[in-house]
């Protein structure tokens, strides 16, 4: 067991789902946690997320040796400053946020001194809350983690060895190139489906029920993303606003040789495109990242 007692601040889909892993992977390992929220403290009770629930956010880290912030990334700040002074010596702060410069600068600006060193858990859902969390969300899921140059490394080792035991694969990197990555894999993908859903929702030729009753594969995937959390991906577009910025451009660029390719009949264009996507797709089915199942086998995840 890397760690004794694991502290979490917030305790929606991602920290209730690390309370609930950390108590059927790790039984030996103490956790304890707190929600700003009081109903999400009550109901974290009702569902035994954590082993006791804190009243303050300082009771919740008292004695922890690892404190996990899993709030959106705009509250990183706050929710960091509000535990300053009770931290136990030696504790490791981590948290689960999207984007990575601005979490670990907030945390480190609260925090002075404290041992941190960020991480990201690539998974989650549409659903947020108390009531979303659950055990098995991080198996066979990447967690990257994302150390200052001057990290510790028998305690990168042990974080790594965390979220192994909870199922994850774990890759390090650094933050400026997490921030790249994921915002051409999750945030640009995030802003386009609010895009298109929005888009649907305002067109006055097509009204609103239709767009319900005849919505096809591809529209329902979209809806399905664009249900994610309005504040936590809110935030993760502001705080990581270059990274997006940039591949935004990339990306309209890129439909714009699309659209020319429709304008003019260019069918070869549009095969040769479609062709390398699809490739794209049948490798991550390969590394084992989504299902090729009817519905991507989602009927059975949820049963999970």
């Amino acid at each position: 067991m890397p760690f004794r007692h694991v502290a979490i601040i917030g305790l929606g889909l991602l920290g209730g789902s690390i309370g609930l892993a950390v108590q059927q992977a790790l039984p030996g390992t103490q956790t304890s946690g707190f929600d700003l929220d009081p109903a999400s403290r009550a109901r974290a009770r009702d569902r035994g997320l954590v082993g006791s629930v804190a009243e303050t956010a300082a009771a919740a880290v008292a004695g922890a040796d690892l404190v996990i912030f899993c709030v959106p990334v705009g509250a990183m700040a706050a929710a960091a400053a509000s535990v300053a002074g009770a931290l136990a010596p030696g504790a490791l702060v981590s948290d689960v946020g999207s984007s990575k410069l601005t979490v670990a600068r907030a945390l480190a600006e609260a925090l002075p001194g404290a041992a941190i060193i960020p991480a990201h858990p690539v998974a989650g859902t549409e659903n947020s809350g108390p009531d979303a969390g659950f055990a098995s969300l991080f198996r066979q899921r990447w967690c990257i983690i994302t150390p200052p140059a001057d990290a510790s490394l028998a305690q990168l080792t042990a974080l790594s060895q965390f979220w192994e035991a909870l199922g994850a694969n774990v890759e390090v990197m650094t933050a400026e190139h997490h921030d790249l990555v994921l915002a051409v894999t999750s945030h640009l993908p995030h802003l386009i489906a609010y895009t298109i859903v929005g888009t649907a929702s305002d067109l006055e030729a097509v009204t609103r029920s239709e767009v319900i009753k005849y919505s096809a594969g591809g529209f329902r995937d979209f809806t399905r993303i664009a249900a994610s959390d309005p504040t936590m991906w809110r935030d993760v577009f502001l705080s990581n606003r270059d990274a997006v910025l940039d591949m935004l451009q990339r990306f309209t660029e890129d439909l714009t040789e699309l659209q020319k390719a429709i304008r003019k009949g260019d069918g070869e264009t549009l095969f040769e495109h479609f062709t390398r996507t699809r490739a794209i797709r049948r490798s991550i089915i390969a590394e084992g990242q989504d299902d090729a199942r009817p519905n991507f086998g989602r009927g059975e995840q949820a049963e999970a």
